[in-house]
């Protein structure tokens, strides 16, 4: 994420979001810090499947999380890591609630994790499970007596600073990472092994254990979440046109990516997007978070 390191708050009824980039080194692999507390929009949000992994830190009561279809609804007091997700999660949050967390690059967590990326995708795993449970009972007490948003965006980025350490392969990912993100996932993935100057096969494994997917799977994220991104709720879309500067191959290919990613046909998940739009415009939240139900 690129842009001004200046705070970012949002305010919306019921909710206040603050956001900020961090300071380096930590900027190389996190994209912004964040303090959510409030009532959501809703009390079930479907999260998209984008290029980023997800650590939350918990300060409010415990929130559920639904990691797809086929597996059941789980319950987090001290909150979640989760690495670059390939399907949709269902948040089921309290009302009110309160938490701090990142937003990392896909190669962002994987210096703080004492397993590879790849356990942790669409597996989230509780806080205490990565870094110990006295330490995150620790960390979590500090956070819950901050002085405000500001100061806990400060203590956490502080324990992230204190835990960062070298990883093997992490320049290898993230130049690679990079030029797959500079063509939305568009490059030849053949290429980027030859370019590494290493077989596709180590490349690929060295994804899995630092951003708990393929280059392959990484690009088609980076593709799918660039073209929503691109969609304007307000406006009327032309899908057969948005599909193909997105370089799917026809409607139909775009359509099937489209409910792997998000479980809703396109139309579907405009008439959602504007659902949001209409019963909270302006929100904070809007613009990937959808209702669930």
């Amino acid at each position: 994420m690129a842009g001004p390191r200046r705070p970012v708050v949002g305010d919306a009824v019921g909710v206040e979001y603050v956001s900020r980039v961090p300071r380096p080194p930590l900027d190389g692999l996190i994209d912004d810090l964040y303090h959510l507390s409030g009532a959501p929009p809703y009390a079930r949000l479907t999260l998209p499947p984008m290029p980023a992994a997800l650590l939350i830190v918990n300060l409010g009561a415990p929130f559920r999380i639904r990691a797809g279809t086929d597996v059941d609804t789980a319950e987090y007091a001290d909150g979640c890591v989760v690495s670059t997700p390939t399907r949709a999660l269902d948040f089921g949050y309290p009302r009110p609630t309160r938490s701090v967390g990142v937003h990392a690059k896909p190669w962002g967590l994987a210096p703080f994790l004492p397993m590879p990326a790849a356990e942790l995708c669409d597996r989230p795993v509780p806080v205490e499970q990565v870094w110990g449970r006295r330490a995150t009972a620790e960390l979590r007490d500090r956070l819950a007596t901050a002085r405000g948003p500001h100061e806990a965006l400060t203590l956490l980025e502080d324990e992230l600073l204190r835990r960062l350490r070298g990883t093997a392969g992490l320049g290898l990912v993230r130049h690679t990472s990079g030029v797959i993100a500079a063509t939305g996932g568009t490059v030849a993935i053949g290429d980027l092994s030859t370019a590494a100057g290493v077989s596709s096969t180590q490349l690929a494994r060295r994804f899995r254990e630092l951003v708990g997917v393929t280059p392959k799977r990484l690009a088609r994220t980076h593709r799918f979440a660039a073209t929503v991104f691109a969609i304007d709720p307000a406006e009327p879309i032309d899908w057969g046109a948005l599909a193909h500067r997105a370089g799917y191959f026809d409607q139909a290919h775009f359509g099937h990516e489209f409910r792997a990613f998000t479980g809703l046909t396109p139309t579907r998940y405009v008439e959602v997007r504007r659902r949001f739009l209409r019963e909270h415009p302006g929100h904070v939240l809007d613009g990937w978070p959808l209702p669930t139900g």
